[in-house]
């Protein structure tokens, strides 16, 4: 295959999943394009640790009392089902939930589970499994939701920042939705309030909360939302939402944000046009002709012109730096309590997994720059990258030996790790100044290399300089 196919493949999985080694990219190209998008659109098993593995190297994950993203990270690092993976990831930034207030990672999960259940599917039944969700429930505060006393929280949520957006709906609006879910609440809300108040964790760690309909607590009165009227409960408001026009926009808009470009941040779109009006459109109709499916949305996208023509025009979030450089070097492929310097890396850089700012989300794009977390991304991105112990940096280095008889002039060791890093292509002025870097010394002859020996090294110096480009910030 060409350099050109081989990095529009590359862009796809960096988009659609965390980026692909050499021998990925290869085997994807045996493939072709159009099949891998529908691999990925169609996911089987993931290939993940066992949790009971991943239990009896960690304890503390099976009392569910440490980093709640850590057992989510273990799977992003290595699912082979990436776009499961990458649709989570999007919805969890869609639907902001944060374990600051569940207090309760295993709610956390469940919740991450049920977006890998229905994410590609149905915007209607996704819409719906969130309502039902108890992480969502204790989150926007729905279970204080009453028949006779609203708490209107999720119903306001629902429509400005999970489904429509601002300016297509009323206050009236938002009560009536809230109306419509009352008795949508926790089944076990009065035995976890007991369990909290000592914060027991034996003999069975900590459960999880369950979704109860409590029928006697729902408004069953006739109500008016969103210009139709009826004895609505929480589906039918969710039916009503998924047939606006405003919806599959919001959805695309949100959709193009995160698998494209860099849009501006949601609580200005009410006011500022899209990026590319066209490509919404495409997205929208896509919605509509598929009766509102996630997944024919996604076909439409990941084949459409303007998505391969729109390669590094995106900022990498902190998960996609740390876990698509995570996977490159091949760490963490069975269970070691280092693993948790991950999530904490990402972190530093402002993305806190399971813990996001508040229900709006992260703000992405330009806005994951700034001068502490640039050098975080930098510091941690290079010295994965250049560790050649980690199993997938050794594998950059062998096929960097079966080059030219092993030996590389320093023009061809820096174009060499761009090509198995990406293909990555960085500006002539970074590529002049690795050149330069590389110079300083003889050609590198990896042939009759020592692991850890000088020429190894200064494999890693190129590719400590690749993981500091600007480039390498990118999607």
């Amino acid at each position: 295959m060409s350099t050109n196919g081989y990095a529009l493949l590359a862009h796809l999985a960096r988009r659609a999943g965390f980026g692909a080694t050499r021998d990925e990219l290869e085997d994807y190209a045996s493939r072709g394009y159009e099949a891998v998008v529908e691999e990925f659109l169609n996911p089987s098993d993931p290939g993940t640790i066992p949790d009971d593995l991943l239990r009896r190297h960690h304890l503390e994950m099976h009392e569910l009392r440490t980093d709640p993203a850590v057992y989510w990270v273990y799977r992003l690092i290595n699912t082979s089902c990436p776009l499961e993976e990458k649709l989570a990831l999007f919805w969890h930034n869609v639907f902001a939930t944060g374990n600051a207030k569940l207090l309760n990672s295993r709610s956390g999960h469940n919740q991450i589970e049920m977006f890998r259940r229905y994410g590609m599917g149905s915007f209607d039944d996704l819409l719906v499994q969130l309502s039902r969700d108890p992480a969502m429930i204790i989150w926007l505060d729905n279970q204080t939701n009453h028949n006779g006393a609203i708490n209107e929280n999720y119903g306001r949520e629902i429509l400005e920042l999970f489904s429509m957006g601002v300016g297509n709906y009323t206050e009236d609006d938002i009560k009536e939705c809230a109306r419509a879910f009352t008795g949508w609440t926790l089944g076990n809300a009065e035995y976890m309030t007991l369990k909290a108040e000592k914060d027991s964790i034996w003999p069975y760690s900590r459960i999880a909360w369950h979704f109860e309909y409590r029928e006697d607590d729902h408004d069953d009165g006739e109500k008016t939302f969103l210009g139709e009227t009826g004895r609505f409960n929480g589906e039918d408001v969710v039916k009503i939402i998924c047939r606006q026009p405003a919806t599959p926009r919001f959805v695309a808009r949100h959709m193009y944000n995160f698998f494209v470009a860099d849009e501006v941040p949601v609580p200005q779109w009410s006011y500022t046009p899209p990026r590319d009006p066209a490509a919404i459109e495409e997205l929208s109709q896509a919605y509509m002709d598929s009766d509102h499916d996630i997944r024919s949305m996604l076909r439409v996208l990941f084949n459409s012109d303007f998505f391969k023509n729109a390669q590094y025009t995106r900022v990498k979030s902190p998960a996609e730096l740390v876990i698509g450089t995570l996977r490159m070097t091949g760490e963490y492929r069975e269970p070691d309590v280092e693993i948790y310097g991950a999530p904490r890396e990402a972190g530093f850089m402002g993305q806190m997994l399971m813990n996001p700012p508040s229900v709006e989300g992260w703000h992405t794009g330009a806005e994951w720059i700034n001068s502490g977390a640039l050098v975080d991304r930098v510091n941690f991105a290079s010295a994965h990258l250049g560790s050649v112990d980690n199993p997938g940096v050794r594998a950059i280095i062998d096929r960097l030996a079966d080059m030219n008889g092993g030996t590389l002039s320093p023009e061809e060791l820096v174009d060499g790790c761009l090509d198995l890093v990406g293909p990555l292509t960085v500006s002539d002025e970074t590529r002049e100044e690795m050149v330069t870097t590389a110079s300083r010394g003889a050609d590198v002859k990896l042939r009759d290399r020592q692991p850890g020996d000088e020429s190894e090294q200064r494999v890693a110096e190129v590719l400590k300089m690749i993981a500091s480009s600007r480039e390498y910030q990118l999607a």
